[in-house]
């Protein structure tokens, strides 16, 4: 599902649709999905101040930049920074909040995880132009916000049904009034395929059925070694290329999915922390 994020949003990137449209159609379609559900939010829920930076920092700001960013880099640039990252950010925020540093193996593990992710980035950043710095600033920033998302979703221990539910509402009700008056649209000007293929992933796919896994892997794994597994999603995406877009298996990729794959075993394995409260 990260793997096809990616993909999707660069599609919608390369579209007539503004970032604002594309986040517009995710939430349009996930709060009709949730909406029935509302009622049944914790008593207090909306009051909670916490689960409104959640869905801030895991809704709003993450989807805008990232849809920003996708309009000017590579869905490869967006599955490097984007998941690639998560690993080496979220270990960061571990230290940084709970004071603990990764242990020996963990380390090793990243250090694994870092080398396969720079052979499966040589064949992608080896041409450089200024729109798809821009664009790949753009993701890492959409990178650290989704990394301080996981890291106090973690600590502050929600469960994810209800952090899912009040991440999308809560992020509707933020959006939808300021993208309806004031922000720029281009929908009439985009295939109807277009509009439901970026309503239907996006909204389902992305905003609940992802959110949902990722947030539940979480809960049982803890978020370190959760994210480890997000190293996959690079390799995952240039393997997935070679059947959709006949695209060679290089001695890069075979490489990379061989480093990524033993680092995240060890990471996944070893070091991890308990964020809670």
């Amino acid at each position: 599902m990260w793997t096809g994020f990616n993909l999707v949003s660069r599609l919608g990137g390369k579209s007539v649709l503004t970032p604002y449209d594309i986040f517009a159609l995710r939430l349009i379609t996930a709060s009709l999905i949730l909406l029935p559900f509302a009622s049944g939010m914790p008593p207090g829920a909306w009051r909670d101040g916490r689960l409104w930076i959640l869905a801030i920092l895991g809704n709003l700001l993450y989807c805008l930049l990232v849809y920003q960013g996708f309009r000017y880099a590579p869905a490869a640039h967006g599955g490097i920074l984007l998941a690639g990252l998560q690993p080496f950010l979220i270990s960061a925020l571990v230290w940084l909040i709970a004071g603990t540093r990764p242990n020996r193996m963990r380390n090793a593990g990243l250090l694994l995880i870092a080398i396969g992710i720079v052979c499966a980035a040589m064949p992608y950043f080896t041409e450089w132009s200024a729109d798809s710095f821009y664009g790949d600033v753009l993701i890492l920033l959409s990178s650290i916000s989704w990394a301080f998302y996981s890291v106090l979703a973690a600590r502050w221990g929600y469960s994810a049904w209800t952090l899912t539910r009040a991440v999308v509402l809560g992020s509707a009700v933020l959006y939808l009034p300021v993208y309806l008056l004031w922000l720029p649209k281009q929908l009439e000007a985009a295939p109807l395929s277009m509009i439901v293929i970026q309503s239907l992933f996006q909204g389902i796919v992305a905003s609940i059925l992802a959110m949902l896994a990722y947030l539940k892997a979480v809960s049982i794994l803890g978020t370190e070694r959760a994210a480890a597994f997000l190293a996959l999603v690079p390799i995952v995406t240039g393997l997935l290329a070679i059947p959709l877009l006949d695209e060679a298996l290089t001695a890069w990729l075979l490489s990379g999915l061989v480093f990524v794959s033993l680092g995240s075993y060890i990471s996944s394995r070893y070091g991890t922390t308990s964020l809670r409260n």
